[in-house]
């Protein structure tokens, strides 16, 4: 197994940091190994949002209250962004069309790969983090305070820093319940209780819900209206 591997296969998320910050230069390698993750046409379509300040980070825990937000060294706000390719399109047209599910995939996955990099170089220099992706559920007000512009939106954010905690890797679903030989296989509901079973073992007395509980809390019930908002304002849906 090379080092990569096992990096990628020791990942936990991290809510809990010391109060020490990320220097400069780790930032910028930790951000710059970001940036070479695969791209839709390379076209890079997401931007990034460093934020530093205390003052920042509290206001953004008033609209998402994650502890792990406030205590970050550096949270990092990843945006799907065509900003930049309506500015480049119009150098070659005068039509600008990027509202529709296909650009929202193209920012979205765009943004994710980088925030997959991103996690895990902080990872492989011995910082911690973990995404939030709630910053979605107030897509409206984090567009606000983030003077987003027109055609980007909020995707997720990374809180980083040094761990102050350390838990056992979260077991994943069975690799045979993922990965399918040449065809989808529908699994039975069986397959779903070993698993809530799996990860009550895991969680131990921390567990509050099982896995198909959270399943049912998620797609149970009507999307979080904010982010279709936000994203109509913005000129993407």
């Amino acid at each position: 197994m090379t080092e990569t591997i096992k990096l990628m296969k020791a990942h936990t998320s991290v809510r809990r940091f010391k109060e020490q910050e990320i220097p400069q230069a780790d930032l910028d390698e930790i951000l710059t190994a970001g940036q070479m993750a695969s791209s839709w046409k390379n076209f890079q379509s997401y931007s990034v949002i460093l934020v530093r300040s205390q003052e920042k980070k509290d206001a953004l825990y008033e609209l998402v209250p994650q502890e792990a937000i406030r205590q970050s060294a550096a949270f990092l706000l990843f945006v799907g962004d065509l900003n930049r390719a309506e500015k480049g399109a119009s150098l070659h047209t005068d039509t600008f069309q990027p509202q529709g599910v296909e650009g929202l995939l193209i920012t979205s996955v765009d943004a994710a790969l980088a925030g997959q990099n991103t996690l895990l170089a902080a990872e492989s220099l011995g910082y911690g983090g973990v995404i939030i992706g709630l910053v979605r559920y107030k897509s409206e007000e984090v567009a606000a305070l983030f003077n987003l512009p027109d055609y980007t939106y909020p995707v997720f954010g990374i809180a980083l820093g040094v761990p102050n905690q350390q838990h056992d890797v979260k077991p994943r679903l069975p690799l045979n319940q993922v990965v399918f030989e040449e065809e989808y296989q529908e699994q039975p509901v069986a397959a779903i209780l070993d698993y809530d079973q799996e990860q009550a073992d895991y969680a131990g007395a921390r567990a509050t819900t099982s896995w198909s509980q959270r399943l049912a809390e998620q797609f149970g019930q009507a999307e979080p209206s904010s982010t279709r908002k936000n994203l109509e304002q913005k000129k993407l849906l």
